[in-house]
């Protein structure tokens, strides 16, 4: 290969059904993130608020590992809500030296609205499927992330 060519993948790959889904998620994420910013809202939020929507505080650290990023993305992204009023750190009452994570009400709010947004997006996404193809979709769709997920398992000799 010389120096100006590009690296090009095999044809195997552009072709790939897991490209497609790549991209599928990309624009996904796209719209949802345009959407949910009427609300208050951004995509990367989303797993913060998914987990405390249940309204019990959770600790910086079990954030991160559900959402499986980092400690200090998970601080820069908690600081960055808590700024907009999205979450509180409130006292840990088993150890008072430590700080929990909840939702603020007025984002408690505003939940409701985000949910119909992304429920929105995602009708209209499947406009146009039968329930048998949307059914069936998912099945496809879970099958290949179940084979990635003990991947990623074996990978990391879980």
């Amino acid at each position: 290969m010389s120096e100006t060519s590009q690296p090009t993948f095999a044809p195997a790959f552009a072709d790939s059904p897991l490209k497609l889904i790549g991209r599928t998620h990309h624009t996904f994420h796209r719209i949802a993130d345009h959407r949910l910013r009427d609300q208050g809202f951004a995509m990367g939020q989303l797993p913060v608020l998914v987990t405390l929507k249940d309204g019990r505080p959770r600790s910086q650290a079990e954030l991160a590992r559900l959402a499986q990023v980092e400690q200090p993305s998970m601080a820069q992204l908690l600081n960055r809500m808590e700024r907009d009023g999205l979450v509180q750190r409130i006292p840990d009452p088993s150890d008072r030296r430590s700080r929990l994570i909840t939702l603020t009400d007025s984002c408690v709010q505003r939940l409701h609205a985000a949910r119909d947004v992304m429920q929105a997006i995602g009708q209209e996404a499947l406009a146009g499927f039968s329930d048998e193809e949307s059914s069936q979709l998912r099945a496809l769709i879970g099958r290949v992330n179940d084979n990635l997920e003990r991947l990623l398992a074996d990978q990391q000799g879980l």
